[in-house]
């Protein structure tokens, strides 16, 4: 089987997303299209006991359900409101009768995304059923994944003057534009469309989801929809920002001039499990190393954290990426992840705090073994070497005489 890419719709799928904008809106009653009783109903049913984890304040409890403040909340649904509200499936129209309002069909889908919980579970604590939290959540995605991409995007020059100065200050690294890693999203199969491409080394059939991140652990780029059974090496060939970074289209701002006439170039940094090239930068390998290799790996180990932490904390916040997907249909699943992504992007493009205290306890490939890439450019070996030394040197000179 070929590997699933992300790509963009293709024209006639952009002729059927304009058709379905374009239909006509289905008359609701005032009380219908407010229905401002559903988080009462919702919180009423699900209000947290003394044995139970959920907040007793109804704004921490908000957040605790849905990963996000109200006031987000509402900006979400007014960036989808135009496609929920058109005309939909039967399936859409709840027990009395009435159209269920943009606000609760939000919640119902943010609520699956957040627990991972099954849809007979999610449509139990809403009062729908099983189908309607299945139709909802994939329109959810669907318009989400049109309206809200413009927070998902590759800095312009400006913006990543400041991300380079964050990772200076923060952590010492100069020209650094990111901190880059991946992880499997695990998925069950039907043994029909069992395939050794998507069964990876701990013998989990997944789907791999790699992310660059910035200072604030918001997320870049991303690549998914490739078989979580090959190397990351080879994910990273497949990824459009190789590509781009390959061709000089990309990481290609202004270089820094040691003192000795060598440039330190625009970069990110990577694990063990990605090759040294000359825009991803690598740690020397542990054992008998010198003191100022030692002090560069923990620089550059403690940036590249953010990006192990970001995963982490998207798992944990939207759970359904964290749990054994039961049969997903792969065609659409890179949807699901690049929608976690982009409302993890929110969360921290809104001002709201990310909860530390749903990110995962452990790795976010928790049972995995890092594999190291032995892949080694010449150009990235060079570069990594004047990286090191003019480290080295700033730090001679920021000592007092």
């Amino acid at each position: 089987m070929p590997p699933l890419k992300k790509i963009k719709k293709s024209k006639r799928d952009a002729k059927k997303l304009k058709k379905r904008r374009s239909v006509s809106v289905v008359p609701t009653d005032s009380k219908a299209a407010n229905d401002s009783d559903w988080w009462d109903s919702f919180w009423h049913k699900n209000s947290p006991t003394l044995e139970s984890p959920v907040p007793f304040d109804e704004a921490e409890g908000f957040k605790y359900f849905f990963r996000i403040s109200k006031k987000t909340f509402d900006y979400i649904c007014s960036l989808v409101r135009e496609d929920l509200i058109s005309r939909p499936p039967s399936g859409l129209i709840n027990i009395e009768g009435r159209l269920l309002s943009v606000e609760k069909q939000v919640a119902i889908a943010l609520r699956r995304l957040a627990s991972g919980e099954s849809q007979v579970s999610v449509g139990a604590s809403f009062g729908v059923g099983q189908s309607t939290v299945s139709q909802v959540t994939w329109r959810f995605i669907e318009a989400l994944e049109e309206r809200a991409k413009h927070h998902l995007k590759w800095p312009d020059p400006v913006r990543m003057e400041e991300i380079k100065s964050k990772f200076k200050a923060s952590f010492g690294l100069p020209n650094c534009c990111g901190a880059i890693d991946a992880t499997h999203i695990v998925m069950t199969l039907p043994a029909v469309e069992t395939s050794d491409d998507w069964c990876d080394q701990e013998k989990n059939y997944s789907m791999f989801l790699q992310g660059i991140v910035d200072g604030d652990m918001r997320f870049l780029d991303i690549v998914t929809g490739w078989p979580g059974g090959m190397p990351i090496s080879r994910l990273l060939k497949f990824s459009g920002f190789y590509k781009l970074c390959d061709g000089g289209h990309r990481l290609n701002g202004n270089a820094i001039m040691t003192p000795d006439g060598a440039q330190i170039k625009e970069y990110i940094v990577g694990g063990v499990n990605y090759p040294l090239l000359p825009w991803l930068i690598t740690p020397y390998e542990s054992g008998d190393v010198s003191t100022e290799l030692s002090d560069f790996n923990r620089m550059h180990e403690a940036a590249r954290l953010l990006a192990v932490k970001a995963l982490s904390q998207l798992k944990g916040s939207w759970r359904i990426l964290s749990k054994v997907m039961w049969r997903p249909d792969k065609q659409k699943l890179p949807s699901v992840i690049l929608v976690c992504c982009l409302l993890h992007n929110i969360i921290i493009d809104s001002g709201d705090n990310l909860r530390p205290d749903v990110a995962l306890s452990g790795h976010h490939d928790s049972g995995y073994v890092e594999q190291c890439c032995k892949q080694v450019d010449p150009l990235g070996k060079t570069m990594r070497e004047d990286l090191v030394k003019h480290l080295q040197l700033s730090k001679q000179n920021a000592l007092p005489n």
